[in-house]
C-alpha cells in the first residue's frame, strides 16, 4: 500500500531523515518507536506530505505522491491523520467537526454526513457529545473524536502521531481501545507511539528509529524479546 524509498528530510543544515526505506502492506499495523528526536514524527508527516521530503519517493497505492503533478489533496483524503494535540476546531461542535470534511471535500450530502457521524460517535460511546464544543470535553474524549473525524472520510490508511502523549494516564486506555478495535477490523495503520504495551499487543511490525533511520524492524516478538541491534537493546532497557 505504501512504499518509502530512500527518504531524506533536511531542515536547513539539520538532516532529520537519512534514507528511510519501508514497505507497508494493506491491513498491517506498523508501530514506530524510538527516542525523542529520532525522526519518527517527521517520517509520519512525510507520508502524507505535511512535511515535504528533501529526497526520495513515497508510493501510495501505486501513485508517486512526491511527484508534483499528482493532486496531493485528493490523495490525502485517503489518509486519515490523528495528531498529538487533537487539532479540533474549537468554534465548531463535535458533529460539525466530524461532518466538515466529508461535506466540503467529498461532496457528501449534509444529512448523510450527519448520519455517518452519529453512527461513528455511537461506536465510541460519545453520541451524547454531538452538540458539545471541544472545550467541554476531556482530553481522551477529544482524541476519540479526532479519530472519528479522520474515519468519517473512509480513509484507506490511518496515521497516528503520538496520539496518547498529551493525555492524562487514565485517559490513555480509552484511546488505545478505539485504536485496537480499528486494528482488529483490518484498518491499515502507522502509529508513532511511546506506548510499548500497545506496540507489543497490536503491532504486526515494529520499526525502531534512531538518528533519522530505521535501525531495526521485525515482529513485536522479535523486537521486544530478542532485538538484534545494540541501540534497540539500549533503548528498550530504558523504557520497558
Amino acid at each position: 500500500m505504501i512504499k518509502v524509498k530512500n527518504l531524506h528530510k533536511r531542515f536547513g543544515k539539520l538532516h532529520v531523515l537519512r534514507g528511510v526505506e519501508v514497505s507497508i502492506k494493506k491491513g498491517e499495523v506498523i508501530v514506530v518507536i524510538g527516542p525523542s528526536g529520532s525522526g519518527k514524527s517527521t517520517f509520519l508527516r512525510c507520508l502524507n506530505l505535511l512535511e515535504q521530503p528533501s529526497d526520495g519517493e513515497i508510493i501510495f497505492e501505486g501513485i508517486n505522491i512526491t511527484d508534483k503533478r499528482n493532486d496531493i489533496n485528493k490523495l490525502r483524503q485517503k489518509m486519515g491523520m490523528v495528531f498529538q494535540n487533537f487539532n479540533l476546531f474549537p468554534h465548531l461542535t463535535v458533529l460539525e467537526n466530524i461532518t466538515l470534511a466529508p461535506v466540503k471535500l467529498k461532496n457528501e450530502k449534509p444529512k448523510q454526513a450527519e448520519r455517518n457521524a452519529l453512527a461513528l460517535l455511537k461506536r465510541i460511546g460519545l453520541e451524547e457529545k454531538a452538540d458539545n464544543y471541544p472545550a467541554q470535553l476531556s482530553g481522551g474524549q477529544k482524541q476519540r473524536i479526532a479519530i472519528v473525524r479522520a474515519l468519517a472520510m473512509s480513509p484507506d490508511v490511518m496515521l497516528f502521531d503520538e496520539p496518547t502523549s498529551a493525555l492524562d494516564p487514565e485517559m490513555v486506555g480509552e484511546v488505545l481501545e478505539v485504536m485496537k478495535e480499528l486494528a482488529s477490523e483490518g484498518m491499515t495503520m502507522v502509529v508513532v507511539t511511546h506506548e510499548m504495551g500497545f506496540a507489543r499487543e497490536v503491532g504486526t511490525r515494529v520499526l525502531f528509529m534512531d538518528e533519522g533511520s530505521v535501525k531495526e524492524e521485525g515482529s513485536p516478538e522479535e523486537i521486544f524479546s530478542n532485538p538484534a541491534n545494540e541501540r534497540t537493546k539500549e533503548f528498550l532497557s530504558k523504557v520497558l
